[in-house]
């Protein structure tokens, strides 16, 4: 479970860092080019890179949608249903009496999405700020940037069910909606191929709906093992890229490394790719400094838009963070942007989402 993520993220959106020092030399910016994922067209027609390094500047990974595909007729929800909740004083008996006001909050968006993957997102009446899907751009917002909740806001929502992993909090505050009458449901979001059908289980499960988590659950299973195998089917010869996640957010002075069980680390494994963050010992989120990211030295670094955005794109971020511009990534402006909602949400879009990376790592010229 990730409660313990929670006190990692207000460090992330609030402290500044003091890492190095800043260049004031010019660095001319590559223009950059969006790949889209596209379910029609398989990776292997597209003209892929012979070599994994030969490709230099700014390439942005985007969804053809922000849409999660439902079954129709959504199922039939069989209440009231009682559940094991996974919080912090251990395993929970909780009966969940009526979905009609339903709240999902963490870190990532991932519960949200596999709400409206089971067909049930007119159960949701408000949304955390990573969940970021078409469907669910109207519902107001119970999130601050930080990833914060305020319990006023939430109880004016009048919620009958919240769902949650505990990456966003506090965690007292959420504890106190619970004993405000509020029935609470902690899920468990491991970021893995598993987990992601772990979730639509046990999200369906707490809906009323075990069956369809069953059935989403597998479908998503299946489509995610079957994109990673088409990946490594047009994999380049030679060395494999050598790939770190960086968190930006230049209004707080936050550089933020993801290691292992970060979630960045699954992903750059399915991309066939070598997690160089877990390769130098990283574990979790870390601040960056100088002598790990040389010591790492990636051909590609993988950014949130919205992050890169905030240190003025790559030519800002590298007269910033000379450390980063002596790497082969920051020598050839090898960097891979995308949404901010969609990079690490392990849920409903995953297959589109890796199918978008991979595109925008190995067949970049397919881009516009």
């Amino acid at each position: 479970m990730r409660i313990q993520l929670f006190a990692t993220v207000v460090v992330l959106a609030c402290v500044a860092l003091v890492v190095g020092g800043c260049s004031t030399a010019t660095i001319a910016e590559s223009p950059a080019v969006t790949v889209t994922a596209d379910s029609c067209t398989p990776l292997a027609q597209l003209a892929t890179l012979s070599d994994a390094k030969d490709y230099s500047g700014l390439v942005r990974a985007a969804l053809p949608s922000s849409g999660i595909s439902a079954p129709d007729p959504a199922p039939e929800q069989s209440l009231p249903t009682t559940v094991m909740s996974h919080d912090l004083s251990g395993d929970t008996s909780v009966t969940v009496s009526s979905t009609d006001r339903v709240i999902a909050m963490d870190i990532s968006g991932s519960i949200a999405a596999t709400i409206a993957g089971l067909g049930l997102l007119d159960s949701l009446v408000a949304r955390d700020i990573s969940t970021t899907f078409d469907e669910a751009a109207t519902l107001p917002v119970i999130t601050s940037s930080a990833h914060t909740v305020n319990s006023e806001v939430i109880l004016a929502m009048r919620p009958d069910l919240i769902l949650t992993d505990g990456s966003i909090g506090p965690i007292d505050v959420v504890l106190q909606l619970r004993d405000a009458g509020i029935a609470v449901v902690f899920v468990e979001t491991d970021p893995s191929v598993a987990g992601v059908a772990e979730l639509a289980r046990q999200t369906a499960t707490a809906l009323g709906v075990p069956a369809a988590g069953e059935v989403l659950g597998e479908h998503l299973r299946s489509e995610i093992e079957a994109k990673i195998t088409e990946i490594a089917g047009i994999l380049p010869r030679g060395d494999r890229l050598r790939m770190m996640f960086v968190y930006l957010r230049g209004t707080s002075g936050v550089y933020y490394l993801f290691g292992q069980e970060s979630g960045s680390d699954v992903l750059i494994t399915a991309l066939g790719g070598v997690d160089v963050a877990a390769e130098i010992g990283l574990e979790g989120m870390r601040p960056m400094t100088d002598e790990a990211m040389v010591a790492a030295n990636p051909d590609l670094i993988l950014v949130m838009t919205n992050g890169l955005a905030s240190v003025g794109g790559v030519s800002g971020l590298l007269e910033d963070r000379p450390a980063i511009a002596l790497t082969e990534a920051g020598k050839n402006q090898r960097f891979v942007e995308m949404d901010d909602g969609e990079i690490l949400s392990f849920g409903p879009r995953t297959v589109t989402v890796l199918d978008a990376l991979a595109r925008a790592i190995y067949a970049p010229a397919s881009g516009s």
